[in-house]
């Protein structure tokens, strides 16, 4: 009689925790639902991917835009040489470098590209060319 107490327990025991192990399993509603949202999930995160790089883009042809219309303008500039000042442009943050004749070039070239629409700040890092 003992033993077949210890046998009923143990096949009791074994049932009872392969009923609770199938109650862990989802069914194929749940498993279909949670893959749609871990697609959504992925969708999203590859919209928001898209458009930080849609932003970057935008920036770099703004950023052109601004380096085209300070060259443009240093050009029409008397006394200014556009092919001794160089103009960068990173988030509307332009940087002028190169050589000019005097200081006054210097100030005046920082002067023409601040004037530009767009342009947030001018780093003007051009030099003044020795006279010797």
């Amino acid at each position: 009689m003992k033993s077949f107490n210890s046998v009923t327990w143990i096949v009791t025991t074994a049932l009872a925790a392969s009923l609770a192990a199938g109650c862990d399993q989802k069914t194929p509603a749940e498993s279909a639902a949670s893959d749609t949202r871990r697609m959504d999930q992925k969708i999203d995160q590859a919209t928001a991917d898209m458009k930080q790089q849609a932003g970057k883009i935008g920036e770099a042809v703004a950023d052109s835009t601004i380096t085209a219309k300070v060259k443009t303008a240093i050009v029409s500039e008397p006394g200014l040489h556009a092919a001794q000042i160089n103009v960068d442009t990173a988030g509307g943050v332009v940087t002028l470098t190169g050589s000019v004749d005097t200081p006054q070039k210097v100030e005046r070239a920082t002067q023409v590209a601040q004037a530009v629409t767009g342009v947030k700040s001018v780093e003007n890092r051009l030099d003044v060319k020795s006279s010797g």
